[in-house]
């Protein structure tokens, strides 16, 4: 059974916040304790381990280590994915230079760009192409993520290219939206649009 998409969301912010216990060397954790580490109700966590089939005690709560593997288990697919990004912008370099250090279940394999003087180098460790290579190196590395942080009016070209080459899996920070086959995933985020919800609900609350 599929796991809907906002209890994963939950899921990977329990497993960033195990991960923090272990290191402070905690054994266990109640749900009323996680729960106000991330900001939602015991009720909540509860019934999202009971989703994940991950268990716990009334009075001795949940072991760590277990959650931290019962989280790895769904989150993890135990090999690395591969991902490509296209747009080797400021933000696309800022992508690059993070990933490394945040994921570790997926690896941008290869960056592209329609810019000569970007590519044909390697940026924080990640080869670049030429646009026109993307379908060939998706394939030949077998990529399944797509990253674009084009310009908007290339993000919906990059995106179709993406699907074409096999893609399954789009994540969106051009400011428009795409259109995709119902197979692949897509998340939008649209930083210009957060930043203006932000202003508007700043000011009502003001």
């Amino acid at each position: 059974m599929a796991i809907p998409k906002k209890t994963i969301e939950r899921l990977s912010l329990y497993r960033r916040l195990v991960h923090d216990l272990k290191r402070q060397n905690r054994s266990t954790i109640f749900s009323h304790e996680l729960a106000a580490m991330a900001h939602c109700t015991p009720a909540q966590v509860r019934r999202d381990l009971m989703t994940a089939n991950i268990k716990g005690s009334s009075s001795k709560g949940y072991d760590v280590t277990e959650l931290s593997l019962g989280f790895d288990a769904i989150l993890l697919s135990g090999t690395i994915q591969k991902a490509a990004l296209a747009g080797i912008g400021n933000l696309g370099r800022a992508i690059l230079s993070y990933f490394p250090q945040r994921s570790p279940s997926v690896e941008i394999t290869a960056a592209f760009d329609t810019d000569p003087a970007k590519t044909g180098r390697i940026i924080h460790g990640c080869r670049t192409y030429p646009i026109r290579d993307l379908n060939h190196i998706v394939q030949t590395q077998d990529i399944t993520i797509g990253i674009i942080t084009t310009p908007r009016d290339a993000a919906q070209t990059v995106a179709d290219d993406m699907v074409a080459a096999g893609i399954l899996g789009i994540l969106n920070f051009a400011p428009v939206p795409i259109r995709v086959p119902g197979h692949v995933f897509t998340e939008h985020l649209d930083l210009t649009m957060s930043l203006e919800k932000l202003a508007y609900f700043s000011r009502r609350n003001a």
